[in-house]
């Protein structure tokens, strides 16, 4: 074993699990186990020291690093693990020094020794010092044919369920032509999907010169990348979304027709006790603009289930947003209280309701993609090949193949069935 990186959470810290690949290569590290964390959920840092334990009984002579979101909000609590040997902040992680030091202090014995104390296990500055989005450069994606490159971290905002700016930090955005430049790369290496990655997105260049927004960076990487064949967005904040992008979305067809929204939940009041800044009819507005310019467009969005004081009513309220706004995508959330937001401090909604909504909304989405599967069959659609057996349309939606395709190629499928999750192709 050299190197292994286990990955939680979103696209943005797989991206940056590949920067970790080459800066542990080049500080000469080897039989080492990385755990890139998540803190967005309770479960996904339940599921972040399960892997870590596990991690450890598998490679029991290999030294183990955690980092990520969860390891910024509480690294005391991952260096009290005994099968820890460091832990890294999410500035150290990106940071080439520090697998530097790193090496040193394993190679050194520093590692997980009975007297050693937690605290001197960790290397995790303060986050919201971080001044400006790292840009490190990665030549490939290590098992994947679509590309993610990081153009924003942290978060401005602070909505009251959620952790992630304390592990992120405040917004900090690449400039415009280090995203060129790293989406060329990857381009030039064989990825004809790139996926443009961040915090939060829509929030991009406000603290670059000229404040260039989120738009005007698509335009300029489909024109600086002509041989890019697939643009495509993570996650998006609708009530930030600017001209330009709007613009890209309705004239630019090699910017997929699929887009992610931050939507979390339907009724005002929620919203508002979120400290959303959308409503529920601008989501709708949003989503029938876009929709009329580009038609074949296909929503997605979180929807978080049970927020404290959420009665019947408001919950019906979410549930008819699916419908409202088209959605056919649905990342749904039990609600889930993290320790310091002001969401964790307000009056609860039962467990097992909370269970119960989430089922509700999981159903309704799967209603959704269904009709939009029994829509898409019959079509022809062009399709990124991911595996052998599974590509995926410009919409997104996942299609089984019947027979196998080179990874990464990108073929012209006509579409004859659905399972309720994903097409069949002929």
């Amino acid at each position: 074993m050299t190197v292994a990186v286990h990955t939680f959470g979103c696209r943005l810290n797989t991206s940056e699990s590949e920067v970790m690949r080459t800066q542990t290569r080049a500080a000469g590290l080897s039989d080492l186990v990385v755990v890139n964390t998540c803190a967005v959920t309770a479960e996904a840092v339940r599921q972040a020291r399960q892997a870590i334990r596990k991690a450890k009984r598998e490679n029991p002579a290999a030294r183990l690093v955690v980092t990520g979101c969860a390891a910024q909000v509480a690294p005391q609590d991952f260096a009290a693990m005994p099968e820890v040997d460091r832990v890294l902040g999410n500035s150290e992680k990106l940071d080439p020094a520090a697998w530097q030091a790193t090496r040193r202090a394993l190679t050194q014995g520093a590692g997980a020794r009975a007297d050693l104390a937690p605290q001197e296990k960790s290397a995790v500055s303060d986050i919201m010092a971080a001044r400006e989005a790292p840009a490190a450069a990665i030549e490939a994606m290590q098992g994947r044919t679509r590309a993610f490159v990081q153009v924003q971290t942290g978060c401005d905002h602070r909505c009251t369920f959620c952790i992630i700016p304390f592990g992120r930090g405040n917004s900090r955005s690449v400039p415009v032509e280090a995203v060129v430049s790293q989406v060329s790369r990857l381009n030039g290496n064989g990825y004809r999907e790139v996926v443009l990655t961040g915090v939060d997105l829509t929030s991009y260049g406000a603290n670059l010169p000229e404040a260039p927004r989120l738009g005007r960076l698509v335009k300029r990487v489909l024109a600086g990348v002509p041989n890019l064949q697939r643009l495509r967005l993570s996650s998006i904040d609708s009530i930030e979304a600017d001209r330009d992008l709007i613009d890209a979305f309705a004239n630019e067809p090699r910017l997929m027709p699929h887009l992610h929204l931050s939507l979390q939940a339907g009724d005002d009041l929620i919203l508002k006790r979120m400290k959303r800044r959308h409503t529920r009819d601008h989501a709708i507005a949003f989503c029938a603009t876009l929709r009329r310019l580009r038609p074949d467009i296909v929503f997605g969005a979180d929807l978080i289930a049970g927020f404290p004081t959420e009665t019947e009513d408001m919950h019906a309220r979410s549930l008819d947003l699916i419908e409202a706004c088209g959605l056919t995508f649905l990342h749904v959330f039990p609600f889930s209280p993290r320790p310091g937001t002001p969401a964790a401090r307000m009056p609860a909604v039962a467990r097992d309701i909370v269970k119960e909504r989430a089922r509700r909304l999981r159903d309704k989405g799967e209603a959704a993609l269904r009709a939009h599967l029994d829509g898409e069959v019959g079509r022809r659609r062009r399709v990124l090949i991911e595996t052998q057996a599974m590509g995926r349309t410009e919409q997104f939606a996942e299609v089984r193949l019947a027979a196998p395709f080179a990874p990464g190629a990108i073929a012209d499928l006509a579409l004859i069935g659905h399972d309720g999750r994903r097409l069949a192709a002929a």
